[in-house]
């Protein structure tokens, strides 16, 4: 049998369709070498799709400077921002996933817990700002990732009910959870070693897996 046709695809940003993980990590780097404390894979996985409040809290553990959440976060903000400008790159099989679904008349979305502003700017130096039905930053509704509220208005401003037929792509656990609350069908595709996705319906090594063609009907049914 055939797979059905999505009723809309909806992307991550960070680390899933483009490459702004690496970006975030210079920042976070960066952030913490200020300070003279070196930056673990375990600090990143732990900062890894967390919304700004998390992370905030994360980074007043990590850094040792309690209270101040907003000030470091407002601190990375600044650092990432500048970052993005030395350059960002798709990951691997999204131009062309993109201009698949786009060509098809697929509603594609993307859904990101990081600024809009930064969201945007992505897009617009890996060429990607027109692809979009909806771009839709976490900072925008009453609740970020893990919450299901981004998808949840995400599918409304896509015009499709949120449901098993509009297919999420995800690298984090955060946004995982958000899909899978949102009553979406989850793709996984890990970003980082050591990163579990076990909430995901499906894992894909890369947007050139085979069970991402399979889901949103690319490939063989």
């Amino acid at each position: 049998m055939e797979t059905p046709l999505p009723a809309a695809v909806v992307f991550d940003n960070d680390g899933l369709l483009l490459d702004t993980e690496s970006v975030w990590t210079r920042a976070e780097q960066d952030l913490f070498e200020r300070r003279g404390i070196d930056f673990t894979p375990e600090h990143k996985r732990e900062l890894v799709g967390t919304s700004a409040e998390i992370a905030g809290g994360i980074l007043e553990r990590r850094l040792g400077e309690p209270g101040r959440a907003l000030e470091l976060i407002e601190e990375l903000n600044e650092l990432v921002v500048a970052e993005l400008e030395h350059g960002v790159q798709a990951m691997v099989g999204a131009s062309e996933l993109l201009q698949q679904l786009k060509h098809r008349g697929t509603p594609i979305g993307l859904v990101s817990n990081s600024p809009l502003a930064f969201v945007r700017r992505s897009l617009e130096i890996v060429g990607f700002a027109d692809r979009f039905d909806v771009v839709l930053s976490a900072h925008e509704v009453a609740a970020p990732k893990p919450s299901p509220d981004p998808y949840i208005e995400a599918c409304r401003r896509l015009g499709v009910e949120a449901g098993p037929s509009v297919i999420a792509l995800e690298d984090s656990p955060t946004g995982v959870a958000a899909a899978r609350a949102a009553g979406l069908t989850v793709i996984g595709v890990p970003s980082l070693d050591g990163i579990e996705l076990a909430e995901a319906d499906e894992i894909a090594e890369s947007l050139l897996d085979a069970v991402v063609a399979k889901h949103l009907a690319l490939g063989p049914g």
